[in-house]
């Protein structure tokens, strides 16, 4: 009976945001110039910290892959979710629904473990300036991105094979607007019990061991801003953290409700706008808080302006 299962199941349809018609085409629009901003942002920070001889520091190297998994996870569900707006049935392949999912644990995972190496970036440069040049050699930038990049390779892989591989029942509609671990759930014929297990420790790890590194970080920042002398020092340091700690916020704290909490108190509605969060607000975002706002940045683009201007005009 589950091998017939498996081979009912060729194809899934995301219900998306909303059924209400009214709200298709201006929820359209709004989100397709978020993503266009997200898009635009990220992928020209990528381009501008690597162009730039002036931002070439741990800093911008961290940004730089920050930037690419904001692109990597937005891309992943943001052209896919505003199809649904547009046409009736939204429908997607089981392999294209297993590599979405796969694609999305990947850089998800990542940016949760690159944000913590940001916050001890932050905590080099704040508490060790003397010896973060040293500290923070190419060597260990490559180390605090490469890490995270194939440890969440494997654990998206484990996941979507082992959800995957399970049986499916007729029903093919998910109540999402794109694939990820909760919404697939319900619509496994086979045991879960595994397969909801390895999510939650995982989840619960990747949350818990990134966070208790945010937090170490910013405590002994705080140790160091309290000891500084001078205001203008404190105040320069808040500064450099403030934008950081916001994001952190508002990206762990969506995370955690999502995926680490009991079954029986999932709400699907609130899953989706908390999704919505992480998945399109905050890679639009990130680019404007940790950059434009950034001297080094605005000196940089107006550089690259003019470059331009002087080989058009």
């Amino acid at each position: 009976m589950e091998t017939h299962n498996l081979t009912v199941v060729r194809e899934f349809i995301l219900m998306g945001i909303t059924d209400r018609p009214e709200l298709q085409a201006p929820l359209f629009t709004l989100f397709l110039l978020i993503y266009g901003v997200s898009l635009v942002g990220n992928f020209g920070m990528v381009i501008l910290t690597t162009v730039d001889s002036r931002l070439q520091t741990p800093m911008y190297f961290l940004l730089r892959h920050l930037a690419l998994t904001d692109l990597g996870y937005s891309t992943v569900v943001g052209p896919k979710m505003l199809a649904n707006f547009v046409v009736d049935q939204n429908k997607i392949s089981y392999n294209f629904c297993a590599a979405q999912l796969a694609f999305f644990l990947f850089f998800i995972g990542s940016e949760l473990f690159i944000l913590s190496a940001m916050s001890y970036d932050r905590y080099v440069a704040i508490c060790n300036p003397l010896l973060y040049t040293a500290i923070m050699s190419q060597r260990v930038c490559w180390a605090l991105v490469a890490t995270p990049y194939l440890y969440n390779m494997f654990v998206s892989l484990l996941v979507t094979v082992k959800m995957f591989t399970l049986s499916f029942c007729g029903y093919n509609v998910i109540n999402h607007f794109f694939c990820d671990c909760i919404p697939l759930l319900p619509l496994l014929c086979s045991d879960t019990r595994e397969i909801e297990l390895i999510i939650v420790v995982l989840a619960a790890f990747d949350l818990i061991s990134s966070l208790l590194l945010v937090l170490v970080s910013y405590l002994l920042i705080l140790l160091a801003i309290l000891r500084m002398k001078s205001a203008e020092g404190r105040s320069k340091a808040f500064s450099t953290c403030g934008s950081h700690l916001t994001v952190v916020t508002v990206f762990y704290g969506t995370l955690i409700f999502i995926y680490v909490q009991p079954k029986s108190s999932h709400s699907n509605d609130m899953d989706k706008l908390s999704s919505l969060f992480y998945t399109l607000i905050i890679p639009m975002l990130n680019p404007l808080i940790y950059s434009l706002r950034n001297k080094d940045v605005k000196y940089a683009l107006q550089r690259i302006w003019k470059r331009i201007s002087n080989v058009f005009f």
